[in-house]
């Protein structure tokens, strides 16, 4: 009852009587050719009888025999899935070796041709290096998969991991069952409660995949009512249609160029590989395309797939299945399929993944050149198209341009579907842009929805000037909408609330996202690493010195404070002490990981951080010699520093002249190991070396996941990842985690009353009137397509009214600044949540559509804020002293607690209280604050030294007459004489110095540098 056999028992039957198979005879199999030859002749006499009478009038009785021999030689030529999907040739035919379900119901021949394959289940077959194999499926005589079992319960105890090590150590890859694509396509070690697979077996070296369902969001499977936890690979995956399925629209053949380290340096290669799918790309594809053809199109589904998902096989996967989908009519549900990515430049994996899984010519084409070959693509009907979402904005002006070159493109999509897959599902996907997409995917929709508003109003009480502008009205709030005729599929590891809302198609058991495969599935899975598994955090102590002539000096509280920090992170003092850690980290624990290869990101917290960082780089390097580690920097446009004005610092010339169009590939090779990044390679960065980061930035929510990230891509020897954190709390990045770490879950949304109440907060600062909303509309909405009236003069004219009163606001400068700034908070506010709002509206709404075009050009025209108005306290304040502490190191278990629902904003800003305050008073706040570990008698201390060695004309001759490097190795040399004379009146600091090698190293060094510079600019 609880032995192997039983299990198979189970499983045949299953399959014999759910699955429709036949059984088949192990003694039919031929060691020779690991073929079924009867299953392959009577396939073939069966489905293509005009064949076979070919080849028994050229071949009299060795038909047979001929039909076998051609069709071995090809499958050992060509492979089985190739052979599976084209037949091989014979007698100047094709044969054809397997017959796929038709897209629709319209084709008979095909239906019964599809009925007629013969798939069986076959055990214990024995191969010819005489190995038993449980179970062999077969297709029409060929080998397609195998099986092994384990049963926990019975007297071995054996499990899935018993089976992966069997056909490891104990199957020859190079036999002719398992020889890789020649006839079985996959390998399955299965035991009651996990599945793994593999394609292509290396002996030690294969690489299995788990096959799970995933349970609570993690690794594993389910319990089943009655029946073992891993039923589903014999009820839902191996059935017949399920199997020709994966056969003819899943599995693929990977060609792939890959770079590979040799003792000489870097080569490429071309390597294959059979792509079977991941249980949960497999579920989401079929359930997407199951409901999809049960509902047809208007839909938007959110997939929360994580990174390490696969997400570029299952979007090609999905595109392929949707561009060939019929409903129960027979009818094409949608004409096109358009895949659409955020970035400028196409992602080039995904736009070769999605072309390699074309099957016919023709099928995709990839927009990389203009518009007009988009808008060409989309009148021509073309199945599948990739292009960049920021194309469409330009599409109604391509035509225009072609016409008035001869050129009539007629972009007709009246009564046409679309499926738009969204590469990654951002809030941008819910802006402008998407709403452009959406006109010109159903441009006639649009009017038929404008021409029904018109219904309900009273016409004849309205000119023919402002029948166009409520027209134009109208247009601009429906394209926003959802459309009848789209379908939305948004891929996303990190959705916001605003993705969740838009994207909000339920899945069977009622749930949003409709599909997901989590991050904690993925780390559980080995498919990611977990990036919070080792975690550092270091808090900073400092001291700072008034030196402002005016000590009662009344600053603004909140700029004060921020300019005082922000000249603590950018002194010289605190960026090399931070550095010196980085580079010893990286020396002597980042290095020697993944075989030597390891890489490291710094993460600065502004362009300028980023240059003062990557100075103090390479003046450390060269001050302690290595010569094994070099950087490069990231950041964008040009930086000035306030103490060199006349100097400009640019990425490629810090970077020796390394364009930034070459920075990915440089840092790829052996001759970089660190990253020092401001605002850039943060989302998108796919750097598998990447091992280590070093934060100095504060992070939060999806940017937080996101950076920290960079590290989670697996590689040959990565076995971990760590980070080290100057800035940012535990708690915090496990709140910014947290959220996707499993299904991701929405909470209230803003509605229109909310939309409502915060723009009468802006109508009450009394900036603009209803008067310059409804003339400024006027303007806008009229005459659209070809302004000639000076449109532009007026609605500046209109505008600029706005922002003088804007301008005028009354109070101090101080309290004038907190006003502005409040009023441009609320005004972004309504912005951002309008365009949210007018997606979900059932209605349309005029006054809100108005009174957002209005304010949207508002926005535009206010003034900015200039650098010149960040405060400048550098030349006031002395920073005495700086210190950093580890203060926690570990992991953040993402698996306690529970996360908080995603909301959007709900609430109108009031805005902060302008508060003033004393310089001296501010300084002593922050003191208080961040001294916390200094007593008085360490910081005398370190006065002390300081001054016995500038007192001590051996040391002052030391610095005046030798280079940096040179001196500090001098002063190491006299540190034990300075601290014995301080021993009497500083005893327990100098012993903490003396007890402790790396402390005292460290005090050297630091205590030298400021000697130095003290000494030689007296």
């Amino acid at each position: 009852m609880h032995t192997e056999q039983h299990f198979e028992n189970e499983i045949e039957h299953s399959l014999l009587t759910e699955g429709n198979y036949t059984q088949g005879n192990p003694k039919s199999y031929d060691k020779s050719t690991a073929l079924f030859p009867d299953d392959v002749a009577e396939f073939i006499q069966k489905t293509q009888p005009k064949l076979w009478e070919r080849l028994q009038m050229l071949f009299k009785d060795n038909a047979r025999v001929e039909l076998l021999r051609a069709l071995n030689q090809e499958l050992n030529i060509k492979g089985s899935l190739k052979v599976f999907r084209e037949g091989f040739r014979i007698a100047n035919r094709t044969a054809k070796m397997a017959f796929f379900a038709p897209n629709s119901g319209l084709n008979d021949t095909t239906r019964q041709q599809y009925e007629q394959n013969i798939v069986k289940v076959t055990r214990q077959v024995i191969t010819e290096d005489n190995e038993r194999i449980d179970l062999v499926i077969s297709v029409n005589g060929i080998p397609f998969a195998t099986i092994e079992l384990k049963n926990q319960m019975s007297a071995t105890g054996w499990t899935v991991q018993d089976a992966i090590a069997q056909y490891r150590n104990e199957r020859n890859p190079k036999g002719k069952l398992f020889e890789f694509k020649k006839r079985t396509l996959v390998h399955f070690a299965v035991d009651t409660d996990e599945v793994y697979m593999t394609t292509e077996l290396k002996g030690e070296d294969t690489k299995f995949l788990p096959f799970n369902r995933g349970f609570n969001d993690g690794r594993g499977n389910p319990p089943v009512n009655d029946d073992v936890r891993t039923a589903y690979l014999w009820r839902e995956i191996l059935p017949k249609d399920s199997l020709m399925e994966l056969i003819g629209r899943f599995l693929h053949l990977s060609r792939e160029e890959r770079k590979i380290r040799t003792n000489s340096g870097f080569r490429y290669i071309t390597t294959e590989s059979m792509i079977f799918p991941r249980f949960h790309q497999l579920d989401a594809v079929r359930k997407l395309v199951s409901h999809a053809k049960i509902n047809g199109a208007g839909k938007n589904y959110l997939i929360q797939h994580s990174a390490g998902s696969g997400k570029s096989n299952t979007i090609a996967w999905l595109a392929h299945h949707l561009s060939s989908l019929h409903n129960a009519n027979n009818e094409k549900i949608f004409h096109s399929v358009i895949i659409v990515t955020d970035r400028v430049v196409l992602d080039r994996q995904l736009q070769e993944t999605v072309a390699q899984f074309e099957q016919t010519d023709g099928v995709v084409k990839k927009i990389d050149k203009d518009t007009h070959q988009l808008t060409a693509a989309i009148a021509s009907n073309i199945p599948i198209i990739i292009t960049t979402i920021q194309k469409f904005p330009y599409v109604m002006h391509s035509i225009q341009t072609k016409a008035k070159q001869g050129e009539q493109v007629v972009l007709d999509t009246t009564g046409k579907r679309f499926a738009v897959i969204v590469d990654e599902a951002h809030s941008s996907q819910s802006g402008e842009t998407a709403s452009e997409l959406r006109q010109v995917l159903n441009k006639d929709g649009i009017e038929s929805a404008i021409a029904a508003e018109f219904m309900d109003l009273d016409e004849e009480n309205l000119s023919p000037e402002e029948m166009e502008i409520q027209k134009n009205v109208l247009r601009e709030q429906f394209k926003r909408k959802r459309q009848d005729n789209l379908s939305f599929f948004a891929f996303t590891a990190t959705p916001k609330w605003k993705t969740l809302a838009l994207f909000d198609e339920p899945n069977e058991i009622g749930q949003t996202p409709f599909h997901s495969y989590t991050m904690k599935q993925a780390i559980e899975e080995g498919f990611i690493l977990d990036v919070l598994a080792n975690y550092t955090t270091y808090k900073y102590y400092f001291r700072l010195l008034n030196m402002a002539d005016q000590k009662d000096l009344e600053l603004p509280k909140n700029k004060a404070k921020k300019a005082l920090m922000r000249f603590v992170n950018l002194h010289p003092s605190v960026i090399s002490q931070k550095v010196e850690i980085i580079i010893e980290h990286f020396q002597t624990a980042t290095r020697h990981k993944i075989g030597g290869y390891a890489k490291a990101m710094v993460v600065t917290g502004s362009r300028e951080h980023a240059v003062r960082y990557k100075m103090a780089f390479d003046e450390y390097i060269a001050e302690k010699g290595y010569q094994d580690i070099k950087s490069l920097v990231a950041f964008s446009g040009k930086v000035i520093l306030p103490e060199q004005s006349e100097k400009e610092y640019t990425e490629p010339a810090m970077n020796g002249g390394i364009k930034e169009t070459e920075l990915p590939e440089q840092f790829d090779s052996d001759n970089y190991q660190v990253l020092l990044v401001a605002d850039k390679y943060q989302t998108g960065f796919d750097q598998p070396l990447l091992h280590t980061m070093f934060v100095d930035k504060t992070l939060s929510g999806v940017q937080a996941v996101q950076t920290l990230s960079r590290l989670n891509r697996t590689a040959t020897g990565k076995e971990d990842t760590f980070v080290l954190d100057f800035v940012n709390k535990p708690e915090d990045i496990y709140e910014a985690f947290k959220p996707y770490y499993e299904r991701t879950d929405l909470g209230n949304i803003p509605d229109e009353e909310k939309l409502g109440s915060l723009g009468n907060t802006l109508d009450e600062w009394q900036i603009y009137s209803q008067s310059d909303i409804d003339k400024f509309a006027d303007v806008w909405f009229s005459n659209r397509t070809t302004p000639t009236n000076g449109e532009h003069k007026k609605l500046n004219a209109i505008i600029d009214k706005a922002v003088d009163r804007y301008l005028d606001l009354s109070g101090s400068i101080e309290h004038k600044e907190e006003q502005q700034k409040l009023f441009k908070s609320q005004l972004q506010s309504y912005l951002n949540l309008y365009l949210f709002v007018s997606q979900i509206l059932p209605y349309a709404d005029s006054i809100h559509e108005k009174r957002y075009v209005y304010l949207k050009s508002l926005m535009m025209k206010l003034p900015k804020g200039s650098q010149a108005e960040k405060l400048d306290l550098s030349k006031m304040t002395i920073l005495q002293y700086y210190r950093l502490q580890q203060i926690s190191q570990g992991s953040i278990h993402l698996g306690n607690g529970e996360a908080s629902p995603l909301k959007g904003s709900t609430d109108v800003g009031t805005g902060q209280v302008s508060l003033t305050d004393e310089l001296d008073k501010l300084i002593q706040e922050l003191n208080d604050s961040f001294t916390t570990e200094f007593t008085l008698a360490d910081l005398l201390f370190f006065e002390s030294i300081e001054k016995f060695a500038q007192e001590n004309p051996d040391i002052v001759n030391a610095a005046n007459n030798n280079p940096l490097s040179s001196f500090m190795d001098y002063f190491n040399t006299k540190l034990d004489d300075l601290l014995i004379n301080l021993f009497e009146k500083f005893g327990e600091s100098v012993s903490k110095i003396l007890n402790n090698p790396q402390v005292k190293a460290r005090v050297s060094r630091r205590l030298a540098k400021v000697i130095y510079q003290s000494i030689r600019k007296d």
